[in-house]
């Protein structure tokens, strides 16, 4: 047997630095979360493999390596390593998961960042040069196109602390620096339970990018813990509710959200394949709860596939969902919705735009080219109408 492999037989997990210790072609890494969580950020070199494959040995492992598995919190890892030694493998889980990878590295990173006081420009750079007409220019151009930024305006920027908040926050401080228009902006960071390793992460980003983060905490996470029917709806109705409520405390009269072109066409086709139907996720919406309250989506246009890339461009990582239901994955969205139907639809686009590559583009513009004069039934301030309206009138 290979000395390195030896010396883990009879462990069962390892370390970060245990790992960065070994040569990349000593160890097969293996990220068990699902696809969804894997495609937002995993530890270099991993590759996403189906836990219960692992489980009923139907995967082909190679035998001259040490088998590191990973999970969120290192948890489910654990368990599937103890059983691939079982069978016959040697196989260790990844301690404190993928989550405290990410910390360590971040908090490395933060202290070279020290050094380097160059980083930070270049990561804005990129925004305004490489990454202008994918991004900046797309979103200034939301922003005008809905005129979702007035004078005077105060905005509550939502950081969650995943790619798509921090992006809008490095996109917002570079429009205010050059922009003519006088507004203020407060990033607000709200911690609904978060443990210490996801908050320390959103820290470290923040202090990588020089986000000056307001946070506020609730106990959302601790209170639909125990709620079985929709608990992701009822977060997602909380959490807007309480940054509702807080961005008004501190003058705001507006909120901006993340949500990119991706999450609109994807919402679209859930809420007609799921919910029978048609919805868009609008670009501006006034609350209904909250009186004079606005809420705005600049990165209406931005495709996510362009964020991932400014995101791995720099080297950067973030955290995903980190609600209590699913501490060994990541599978909730701030509307409320979840991977495995996101996921699923996501896949059928990709699926659809691999023949078309219009199709993304025509799901988006077919909410700008709805004729009620074709359409069954339709409601417009919460009244019902139907096209048998307009026949009948015609036959008077």
């Amino acid at each position: 047997m290979d000395t390195t492999l030896s010396l883990w037989e009879d462990k069962t997990e390892i370390t970060v630095e245990e790992l960065a210790a070994l040569a990349p072609e000593q160890v097969f890494l293996a990220d068990i979360r699902d696809p969804a969580a894997f495609d937002r950020g995993t530890v270099p070199g991993a590759v996403n493999l189906n836990p219960l494959e692992l489980q009923a040995g139907s995967v082909d492992l190679p035998e001259d390596k040490l088998i590191v598995l990973l999970c969120m919190w290192g948890k489910i890892s654990l368990g599937l390593a103890a059983n691939l030694r079982d069978q016959g493998w040697t196989a260790v889980s990844l301690q404190g998961g993928y989550s405290l990878w990410l910390q360590k590295k971040l908090e490395r990173e933060n202290a070279l960042a020290a050094e380097d006081s160059q980083r930070l420009k270049r990561i804005e750079s990129s925004l305004r040069r490489k990454y202008k007409r994918r991004i900046s220019s797309k979103f200034v151009q939301a922003i005008c196109d809905y005129h979702m930024i007035q004078p005077g305006d105060r905005i509550a920027v939502c950081i969650s602390g995943g790619k798509d908040s921090m992006l809008m926050a490095k996109l917002f401080q570079d429009l205010k620096r050059h922009n003519k228009i006088p507004f203020d902006l407060v990033f607000l960071c709200m911690d609904p339970g978060y443990n210490e390793m996801n908050r320390k992460i959103i820290e470290e980003n923040a202090k990588l990018l020089q986000v000056p983060l307001t946070f506020f905490s609730t106990n959302i996470f601790e209170s639909v813990f125990h709620v079985e029917d929709s608990p992701c709806y009822l977060c997602a109705k909380m959490r807007r509710g309480y940054l509702y409520r807080k961005a008004r405390e501190l003058g705001c009269n507006k909120i901006a959200l993340g949500h990119h072109f991706d999450d609109v066409i994807e919402t679209n086709l859930m809420s007609m394949l799921y919910s029978g139907a048609i919805r868009t996720m609008l670009p501006r919406l006034k609350s209904t709860s909250c009186p004079g309250m606005e809420l705005i989506r600049p990165l209406y246009y931005v495709r996510e596939a362009d964020i991932k890339s400014w995101r791995d461009e720099n080297g950067l990582y973030f955290i995903q969902c980190a609600c209590k239901f699913t501490e060994t994955c990541s599978t909730c969205h701030t509307d409320g919705t979840t991977d495995s139907k996101r996921l699923e639809v996501k896949k059928l686009i990709a699926a659809l735009a691999e023949k078309n590559p219009q199709v993304p583009a025509n799901i988006f513009h077919s909410l700008e080219n709805v004729n009620l004069d074709t359409v069954l039934k339709y409601k417009e301030k919460g009244k019902e109408h139907s096209f048998l309206e307009e026949m009948e009138k015609g036959g008077e």
